[in-house]
């Protein structure tokens, strides 16, 4: 009885991301863009004071600084910029 009961669980956990993953498909490339374009406006955010855009939140943006650098090189070439907008950061 109890071994037919776990089966029974793990079948319908199965069948429900399997219900999930259906219903997500056609909107996965939609909630991937939106993601995307959050993630360029948070690394505006950051990087704003050094771009020449006053910030109010620059101080608390600091610390994010080093933490998002890595990743600085793909945003400003999907922004259409082919060299680092900053004066002082090279990245390419």
């Amino acid at each position: 009885m109890k071994n037919t009961l776990s089966k029974l669980k793990y079948l319908y956990q199965q069948v429900s991301v399997a219900g999930a993953e259906y219903y997500n498909a056609p909107y996965r490339a939609a909630i991937a863009r939106a993601q995307r374009d959050e993630d360029d406006l948070f690394m505006l955010l950051v990087f704003s004071e050094m771009m020449g855009i006053p910030n109010p939140a620059s101080w608390y943006c600091l610390e994010l600084q080093p933490l998002l650098l890595e990743r600085f090189h793909d945003w400003h070439t999907r922004m259409g910029m082919e060299r680092s907008p900053l004066d002082n950061f090279r990245c390419c």
